[in-house]
């Protein structure tokens, strides 16, 4: 099945590659479902990751199917087709599950996708609040300003000098820069409502304790190592270890030389 935003193009074949159907699917709530409702219970169906693949698989589930996620990178590298259309992708995937060669993906149940979106949408909403404190500093350094006597200019000592110098900007950039204030405090807001939503929802098990004996590493933070699905690696950790120390000390560093110079 070839999915797009408006529509899926599917191709229905046997085992033995002989194509029985083929049909564009208007994309609607039970679409795919109604679709696959009259086919063989229990049959495969492999679908691209796009990005709004979640009903689709939901559907595929519903209707009895066995959903394939399929690693479109890598699906398109092993069909290496010249032309590139629905039809020759939907075939294309189908040639790739009969030869047993499919590249798919993991495909987390259904409570775990929902789970996700806490994540998701918190890392947004932290990213919103770097550009609005990003945009208060830039605004501050136009007029050679800094907030004096505190490492963070928005805990509650910083937004004391913070606020002495927003009185010496002209007019219309103090009003500019108090009300992107009030838009980051309103994202503060938020971003500790989505992290009491975590903690009721994710309750401290023994990967989490695990992760939160290391060193400046609190329940949200072992959270996101984990990714939402409680599956600890020492990959995750590692990873998550080494960009924090290079983010400490990457200013004592002496610069790494990825060339060896030739004498």
């Amino acid at each position: 099945m070839d999915a797009h935003k408006r529509y899926s193009f599917a191709s229905v074949e046997s085992s033995d590659g002989k194509k029985r159907f083929e049909a564009r699917v208007e994309h609607c709530p039970g679409a795919i479902c109604r679709f696959l409702a009259t086919r063989e219970s229990g049959s495969p169906v492999a679908v691209e990751t796009v990005g709004h693949w979640y009903w689709i698989v939901s559907e595929i589930e519903q209707a009895g199917m066995v959903p394939r996620l399929v690693h479109a990178r890598r699906a398109k590298m092993m069909l290496a087709t010249v032309n590139k259309t629905d039809r020759l992708d939907a075939r294309g995937m189908n040639r790739l599950q009969r030869s047993g060669t499919l590249p798919t993906v993991w495909i987390p149940p259904g409570q775990l996708r929902d789970e996700r979106e806490l994540f998701r949408t918190r890392m947004v909403l932290t990213q919103q609040r770097t550009k609005l404190k990003n945009r208060i500093h830039a605004t501050l350094a136009k007029y050679a300003l800094r907030v004096e006597g505190s490492s963070d200019a928005f805990n509650k000592k910083g937004r004391l000098e913070l606020a002495r110098c927003l009185q010496t900007l002209p007019e219309l950039t103090r009003y500019s820069a108090e009300r992107v204030l009030d838009q980051l405090d309103s994202v503060e807001e938020q971003i500790g409502l989505f992290e009491q939503r975590m903690k009721a929802v994710f309750t401290p098990c023994e990967q989490l304790r695990y992760l939160m004996s290391l060193p400046d590493v609190g329940f949200i933070p072992a959270l996101d190592i984990c990714g939402g699905r409680r599956i600890f690696s020492s990959r995750n950790a590692a990873s998550w270890r080494t960009g924090r120390r290079w983010r400490r000390t990457c200013t004592d560093r002496e610069p790494v030389k990825k060339y060896a110079i030739k004498t």
